[in-house]
């Protein structure tokens, strides 16, 4: 089975990036993304009602990574690391299939930067050479063509379309499965 097992929190940086540990001086950033509407359109999670959930969320992150079943970081500009403008993570793991699922979101200020195709890009490489992992999957909702054509770019396939096999406020939602394997990651892929 996949352990994972780093000495310290796997802080990543690329040319205009720094993705780091959440903390909980990111509660507002993160309260802020997570009730934004045009950030959540795609999300089908329930908002945070105040800040005092969003620091349980941050403390529930925290406990993923110290647990071994997941890590998400925080994605912020170099020039401002302690400005949270989004955040990418492994948030469910399937250890015994060395199988993880990414996730992601981005203040709308910074949409359309090439930002979130820069961490995927670090996150992905993350995941397949320190991780280990055999594949990494994702799911959207079928409407957020802007997220899928991110991972389209970057090599994921589309796996599988549920219909209906999601609920969420009082309906049943569709879901689209995007995939990558280990063997088909191109490292050289530019974002």
């Amino acid at each position: 089975m996949l352990k994972l097992n780093f000495p310290s929190f796997p802080t990543l940086q690329t040319d205009r990036l720094i993705l780091r540990s959440h903390s909980l001086a990111d509660a507002e950033a993160l309260f802020a993304l997570r009730t934004h509407e045009d950030v959540m359109r795609y999300i089908n999670r329930e908002n945070p009602k105040n800040i005092k959930e969003t620091e349980e969320r941050i403390r529930q992150v925290h406990e993923g990574y110290n647990s071994r079943i997941s890590v998400a970081w925080v994605v912020a500009q170099k020039e401002n690391p302690g400005k949270m403008i989004g955040e990418i993570g492994y948030y469910r793991t399937d250890l015994a299939n060395h199988r993880a699922e990414i996730g992601y979101m981005l203040h709308p200020s910074f949409w359309r930067k090439k930002i979130i195709s820069e961490a995927l890009h670090k996150v992905v490489s993350f995941g397949f050479e320190e991780m280990k992992l055999h594949s990494i999957c994702a799911t959207i909702n079928p409407g957020n063509n802007a997220s899928r054509q991110i991972l389209l770019k970057h090599g994921f396939e589309k796996e599988a379309y549920f219909k209906e096999d999601y609920y969420f406020q009082g309906k049943f939602l569709d879901s689209e499965i995007y995939g990558l394997l280990n063997k088909n990651w191109n490292i050289d892929n530019t974002f």
